[in-house]
């Protein structure tokens, strides 16, 4: 009996220690306002589509970014976006006031966009007067490397796009890497947004300009938000390409600087080969859609697309891009290479202590950081030594004087059925 009734109070202590345990979840409320600052530092061109959230390059983009060049100068950009789930006082008005460090003026008005009637929309398909059947072909690579790796590249055809039919190999393009999506405050998530820069104020860059400091941002449909950003907390230093050259082999070699509290990189290649050939080339060692890599990524997954080698590691500075991208592309191309960095956030008021204490969140802010750059491959950019990108290697093919912009918008007007002269 007397075991019995030890193993009864034991019994007892442990039932009474589970309901002590049991505490009731913290109360979590808000954040009644959100606000999101995308801090992008830009040297060279940048490529829409190549790693920066597009399924496909655009063909206005690219034009764009080829008039654009501007070698090595740097160029430091933002974008902000406030919503809130209040209502404003009056009419929506708000306002980011910087340090004065930026050089982007006193006050960065945040404007809530004006909704647009709605129209409609005529469902008969626009074809253009030109259209021809899809055709040519799309050649996808992958990896760093002298030389492309085995069962490479995967090729996709484009006449077989007509009447719904799916190429073979494109599933290597439409194939993700598993990234979280991010969703910055926008309209239809806030009940009221504001942003910067918008339909009121033309977008501003800035060279040397710096987020180290203190930020307030001011709202009628928002509590005051005041966050302060250190030095670690700044723009991500400008990324150039140092080395970017033919080598013996006929590969290209890339090279470049690393950039402090960058946390992953990421090359990308459009080239427009011969007979309406699109080119592309990422230095991901998995066969996915890399090319359609959003601008910014969380940490998390940059840890994980780091270990799976999706995206380069924070301590490499170089990458070959193989001689068989080169030679589909006709020794001319397009590349990019990004950086992406990690993020800053901010809560207020900090979460309670004591579990019994409501966690009411007036705000929250999350800062994201890129740094990227762009060139013609194999070719030197202004600022970058011209010993680094010379003629082809003596024994190999020169590339042919030609537009390579020209080539790529030819490659992907056959995709769509519209030639390009």
């Amino acid at each position: 009996m007397g075991t019995v009734r030890r193993l009864a109070v034991t019994a007892g202590v442990i039932s009474v220690a589970g309901v002590a345990g049991a505490q009731p979840a913290q109360k979590v409320t808000g954040p009644v306002a959100t606000y999101w600052v995308s801090a992008q530092t830009q040297t060279g061109f940048g490529l829409p589509g190549m790693g920066g959230g597009a399924s496909r390059p655009s063909a206005m983009g690219m034009m764009g970014a080829m008039m654009g060049m501007r070698g090595n100068s740097v160029s430091r950009t933002l974008t902000l976006q406030l919503g809130s789930s209040r209502q404003p006082t009056g009419a929506p008005t708000g306002e980011h006031l910087p340090p004065a460090s930026l050089g982007l003026g006193q006050s960065l008005p945040l404007v809530t966009p004006t909704a647009q009637p709605v129209q409609k929309v005529d469902e008969t398909p626009d074809v253009p007067r030109e259209w021809q059947k899809p055709r040519g072909r799309m050649l996808i690579f992958w990896g760093c490397g002298e030389r492309a790796r085995s069962g490479q590249p995967v090729a996709i055809d484009f006449s077989q796009l007509q009447g719904g039919k799916i190429p073979a190999g494109l599933e290597a393009i439409t194939r993700g890497l598993g990234v979280t999506p991010m969703q910055p405050p926008a309209p239809g998530r806030s009940t009221t947004y504001g942003e910067w820069p918008n339909a009121r104020t033309r977008a501003a860059s800035t060279p040397t300009g710096s987020l180290f400091g203190e930020h307030v941002v001011k709202a009628t449909y928002s509590p005051e938000i005041r966050f302060a950003l250190n030095g670690a907390q700044d723009f991500l230093g400008p990324i150039n390409l140092a080395t970017n050259a033919r080598t013996p082999a006929g590969s290209v070699q890339l090279g470049w600087n690393a950039v402090p509290n960058a946390r992953a990189y990421l090359a990308t290649v459009i080239g427009g080969g011969r007979d309406e050939t699109v080119v592309l080339w990422s230095s991901s060692e998995v066969q996915a859609s890399a090319f359609s890599m959003p601008d910014y990524i969380s940490p998390s997954d940059l840890t994980r697309l780091v270990g799976s080698r999706a995206l380069l590691s924070p301590q490499t500075t170089q990458c070959q891009v193989p001689r068989e991208v080169v030679e589909a592309a006709g020794g001319a191309g397009l590349v990019q290479l990004n950086a992406y960095g990690d993020e800053a956030n901010f809560i207020y008021p900090p979460r309670p202590s004591d579990p019994k204490a409501a966690w009411n969140r007036e705000w929250q802010v999350k800062v994201r950081y890129r740094s990227s750059t762009g060139g013609m491959l194999g070719m030197a950019m202004p600022g970058m030594a011209a010993e680094e990108a010379g003629p082809a290697p003596r024994g190999q093919p020169q590339p042919p004087n030609r537009s390579p912009g020209r080539s790529i918008l030819r490659g992907l007007g056959a995709a769509a059925g519209v030639p390009i002269p």
